[in-house]
């Protein structure tokens, strides 16, 4: 056990020299993103296989809770002073075509389901996790700018 302690604090020495913060918050998003896209994938499957299983409603809560979660460490840790106008258009563009999952007879997605069911099911859950990723990430960001705001004044 000991040995693996070692191993992984080594590796993680290595890593942390090698790339620099970042570094690791740029890969550290692209991984959440992709997280948010497979399962998505996953989760509207799920959907378009069984809708009135109750196990998609907790898996979709469990996924919603762990995006939120990603979310709060990346608004924490990882969006500098350049990055914050273009990282807070993209996420109010996000959450406004968010709000369209819900608009009319299906959403803004519905004309998929006239395709494939599932399409108009991956559409709906992918973009939802993605949204649920970045707004916990930009409340946070946000308030540190209205907090840096207010320091300079």
């Amino acid at each position: 056990m000991r040995k693996i302690y070692n191993m992984l604090l080594m590796i993680t020495k290595f890593l942390w020299t090698k790339m620099e913060m970042e570094q690791i918050a740029k890969w550290a998003y692209i991984a959440f993103v992709a997280v948010a896209i497979v399962m998505g994938l996953v989760v509207g499957y799920m959907t378009w296989n069984n809708p009135a299983d109750p196990a998609v409603a907790d898996t979709d809560g469990y996924v919603t809770l762990i995006m939120l979660i990603l979310g709060i460490v990346i608004g924490v840790t990882s969006i500098t002073a350049k990055e914050i106008t273009p990282f807070l258009i993209a996420t109010i563009a996000l959450m406004v075509a968010g709000t369209g999952i819900g608009v009319g007879i299906g959403g803004v997605w519905y004309p998929l389901s006239r395709i494939h069911d599932l399409l108009y099911y991956w559409a709906t859950y992918i973009l939802r996790y993605i949204v649920a990723f970045a707004a916990p990430a930009a409340v946070i960001i946000s308030v540190r700018s209205l907090f840096a705001m207010a320091k300079e004044k």
